[in-house]
């Protein structure tokens, strides 16, 4: 394995960004247009991890924070705290903080289906300590649109996004995502996504993957949430195997 400290450091974030689900809609990466209930707020106490050839990474806490604004927007902060490790190097700190808004521009009923569509646009601040990859202390973009659609026992959505990297030999990328839940009950919903990305970097290669998971319903305001899943290309590289779990506490 290259122990080139720039590839180590792009290593990093591009791990971190499939498993910390940066620009992400949990349990998922792949997100959805539907904004959190008007004057309410949605909290994810989250912890997840990716393990990879020679290390591994961790976010411990991340609170995934969002306020309903009105009938079709909705506000989000995300700040984290992170730990790397590739071979004998470990590292923790802050991470970037992520902030952005969801806005819900098509909320259309058709027949037994309802339809939505939405953009997302999230913004890393520069928040994040350089020894944790060099993506971090450096802004970061997403731009997605959003589409969604609701029957009885099913949701489906997924999208396309543009994202604007900066870190060594980065270049800007294309996302794309598609996830559907199966609502067994008034309790569990459960499903899976399938996601791909264009190479973040010159010399590189794009990569794809896929997660499992759910939402668990506790009360009406209290939700776990569950994921896990592993790279399908790039796989020593970026993602081996990812987990995700969390508590969310609607207010």
């Amino acid at each position: 394995m290259n122990k080139n400290p720039f590839k180590i450091s792009l290593i990093w974030l591009l791990g971190w960004l499939i498993s910390g689900h940066a620009f992400a809609g949990p349990p998922f990466i792949t997100d959805d247009p539907e904004p959190v209930e008007i004057n309410h707020w949605e909290v994810n106490y989250a912890f997840n991890k990716t393990w990879r050839e020679g290390g591994s990474s961790i976010a411990m806490p991340s609170v995934d924070i969002n306020y309903g604004l009105g009938s079709d927007f909705q506000l989000h902060v995300q700040p984290k705290y992170a730990y790397v490790a590739s071979d004998k190097d470990k590292s923790f700190g802050i991470d970037n903080t992520e902030i952005g808004f969801k806005y819900r521009f098509i909320n259309q009923q058709y027949r037994t289906r309802n339809w939505m569509v939405g953009i997302y646009p999230i913004i890393q601040l520069p928040t994040g300590v350089n020894r944790l990859g060099d993506g971090r202390g450096k802004v970061q973009t997403f731009l997605p649109l959003w589409v969604q659609c609701n029957s009885d026992a099913w949701t489906i959505y997924g999208g396309l996004g543009y994202r604007m990297n900066q870190y060594v030999d980065s270049k800007n990328s294309w996302f794309s995502g598609i996830a559907a839940m199966y609502r067994f009950s008034n309790q569990l919903q459960f499903g899976g996504e399938a996601y791909q990305e264009s190479a973040g970097s010159f010399g590189e290669h794009g990569q794809s993957g896929f997660n499992l998971g759910g939402v668990y319903n506790i009360t009406e305001n209290y939700h776990v949430l569950f994921s896990a899943g592993k790279g399908l290309s790039n796989v020593n590289d970026t993602n081996r195997f990812s987990t995700y779990l969390a508590l969310q506490v609607i207010y």
